[in-house]
């Protein structure tokens, strides 16, 4: 029989009593209620919710450095320009080397959009040591190389002490210092009359570059001036390295042309390659090891959801007077449901947020050891507390659907 109004006096009417099953819980009500059962039980709580921030924590920290160091090596990628080209003497079809005409890198610079080139010319048979009385095989992996004076602007490096060689020192036994020769000879700048022994020769030392970014290599290489290299060592003027930069908006064009350049005559023998492909490459592995430590932040997540799932369950079997008591109050099992996921819920997107934080500040404080920018992708910053709030809610199902079985009178009688 379907339930009718109540007349009252003066002609007003009453409407019936709600069903039980009517019965609505209204959001903040809902929320009061999670936050009540958090508060009562504030240690488990923590401690679960800590799991939760660890994993988040760890997986926004993980894309953040990575995104940091993406950024930086970038950075420096555009600073340092794209249109670098570097030609090289490939090798014979019997593996030994070819050459590079003296020629090279005149014709190179004649080219159109070719802004700067520049050579280095391999000096052979010749250590590098400190003093004559150093055995001469503890070179420390040191080379030596003659170069063009305009290598320095060509690879848009810069001098950490001194100078580089020039058209007024290249003639005598002067010498400069890559980065990591200078630190394996302990020089710490070009100040004073600092000498090295090569080859039998005192050379002084003019300067210290500081590290090539394009072509690490340079760093253990010291460089003296082609002109004392051919009369000392006897080096020929065959270029073993030509760096060349071109036009920006040209790069491909020059690209194509720089082998029969440098070579007319036997151009197949002659490798061109761009260093700043390498680097982008670089920054393309960085995110690929991301993926596997991303694993690893699940691996926390996971075994965080299983703690909040546990407490939930040890919270249903604790709580059963007062579900009892609700339910005997007018609370349907939809209510109990919904009580018991919003806990989970607000438990585990708390922990997503302060492992957000967590992770915010381990990338910065990366980054200012590092010396990098601060980035933290947006995806991070959304996903963080939206994957707490899902992994929350997915591990209180079970807890929320076992204390919604629990009948009024079972529930009491337990108590």
């Amino acid at each position: 029989m379907s339930a009718t109004s109540v007349p009252l006096p003066g002609g007003a009417r009453r409407d019936p009593p709600r069903e039980p099953g009517a019965a609505r819980l209204p959001p903040h009500e809902l929320l009061s209620i999670a936050f009540q059962g958090l508060r009562t039980r504030r240690l488990r709580a923590s401690l679960s919710a800590l799991g939760i921030a660890i994993g988040i924590g760890a997986m926004v920290a993980v894309v953040g450095i990575s995104a940091s160091s993406q950024a930086n090596l970038l950075s420096t990628i555009d600073s340092l320009g794209t249109n670098l080209l570097t030609v090289a003497p490939g090798q014979t079809f019997l593996g030994s080397n070819e050459a590079l005409p003296n020629t090279s890198v005149p014709s190179i610079l004649h080219m159109s959009n070719v802004e700067n080139a520049a050579a280095v010319y391999q000096v052979s048979n010749v250590n590098v040591l400190r003093t004559p009385y150093v055995p001469s095989e503890q070179t420390g992996g040191i080379g030596v190389d003659a170069a063009n004076p305009g290598l320095l602007s060509a690879l848009s490096d810069r001098m950490a002490s001194g100078r580089f060689l020039n058209a007024s020192n290249q003639s005598f036994p002067t010498v400069v210092l890559g980065a990591q020769a200078a630190s394996i000879l302990q020089i710490p700048n070009a100040n004073g009359h600092i000498q090295l022994y090569l080859g039998g020769t005192w050379f002084t030392v003019v300067g210290i570059m500081k590290p090539a970014v394009l072509d690490p290599n340079l760093d253990t290489t010291v460089f003296i001036g082609l002109p004392v290299a051919e009369r000392l060592f006897r080096t020929q003027p065959n270029p073993s390295e030509i760096y060349v930069r071109a036009n920006q908006d040209h790069v491909p064009g020059v690209a194509n042309l720089l082998a029969p350049t440098a070579d007319p005559q036997n151009p197949d023998g002659v490798q061109v390659s761009r260093p700043s492909n390498v680097l982008e490459a670089r920054a393309a592995a960085k995110g690929q090891f991301t993926t596997l430590l991303l694993g690893l932040g699940a691996v926390a997540l996971l075994v965080g959801a299983i703690g909040i799932a546990n407490i939930m369950v040890i919270s249903v079997l604790e709580r059963r007077g007062e579900i009892g008591l609700r339910r005997a109050l007018g609370a349907t099992r939809r209510h109990i449901t919904i009580q018991f996921l919003a806990e989970s819920a607000l438990l585990a997107a708390l922990g997503g947020l302060a492992g957000l934080l967590l992770g915010a500040i381990a990338t910065l404080v990366y980054a200012l050891a590092r010396g990098q920018p601060w980035v933290v992708p947006l995806y991070a910053l959304i996903a963080a507390p939206v994957a707490g709030f899902a992994i929350g809610a997915l591990a209180g199902l079970y807890p929320a659907s076992k204390a919604a079985r629990l009948s009024p009178t079972e529930a009491l009688r337990s108590t």
